[in-house]
């Protein structure tokens, strides 16, 4: 496990985020490591979603009394418990996903030909790291500024993505009236498949919050149609523009 540079990854990607967070995520990767092996092999292979669901326990799996479903011996709350380990293996995944294209992107970046002909066109791996980081860059804007979305809306997680079973919700939030906020981000314009999405992630969070209202918020530079229609039947969704602005100062 590349430990050291996972913790500068987190540390980069979530300015905000505690040490002592930093520290837990590392060490409970740790453990999910001893029992199952190294993560990098567990992605590699494609069983990353057999790991994720055997680390995936919700409030209604305990109250059902449920097994452990897990490797881990845990004692006390397993929905509490299992998440968090889910969370910390969630995260080295992304970093290993978000890593992993670097050299294929500055290969893509400097690999002028050699005629001196035009340079060649970006790969498909380079659009999406584009937009990852650019997603990754409204988030960070975004938390700094949760108000500017919606008035009342405060922050709900621990500064990263809240883990779920569908996957990562960007932003978690509550508003004034308690009520748990799923903010999906996307950048460029959506495709019908982040409302599936975002419900999905909004399922996962009344399985675990039987008795919380939850709604959503898609935040786009903008939407296809079909998005925009699907929004229309689910009254507790909504979508919001976001646009980009320069402030100029003196060097």
């Amino acid at each position: 496990m590349d430990q050291a540079g996972f913790r500068q990854w987190l540390e980069t990607s979530y300015e905000h985020l505690a040490k002592r967070t930093i520290d837990t995520y590392i060490s409970d990767l740790r453990r999910v490591v001893k029992e199952y092996g190294p993560i990098e092999g567990i992605v590699s292979d494609g069983g990353l979603e057999n790991l994720r669901r055997e680390l995936s326990y919700s409030a209604a799996d305990e109250r059902a009394n449920r097994p452990n479903p897990s490797r881990l011996a845990i004692n006390g709350s397993l929905s509490k418990t299992l998440p968090a380990y889910r969370k910390a293996v969630d995260l080295f995944a992304k970093y290993i996903n978000e890593t992993a294209g670097s050299t294929e992107i500055a290969a893509a970046a400097m690999s002028e030909r050699l005629d001196d002909g035009p340079w060649p066109e970006p790969s498909a791996t380079v659009d999406k790291k584009q937009r990852l980081a650019l997603e990754r860059d409204l988030q960070k804007a975004l938390r700094r500024q949760i108000g500017a979305l919606e008035s009342g809306l405060a922050i709900a997680d621990d500064g990263t993505e809240h883990s779920v079973p569908s996957g990562f919700i960007d932003i978690l939030c509550r508003d004034n009236a308690g009520t748990l906020v799923v903010v999906e981000l996307k950048a460029g314009t959506t495709d019908p498949r982040v409302v599936a999405q975002t419900l999905g992630y909004m399922g996962d969070l009344m399985d675990d919050n039987p008795d919380t209202p939850v709604r959503g918020i898609i935040v786009a530079h903008d939407f296809d149609k079909r998005t925009r229609s699907a929004a229309k039947a689910v009254p507790n969704l909504r979508l919001v523009r976001y646009a980009i602005s320069f402030d100029f100062e003196p060097a």
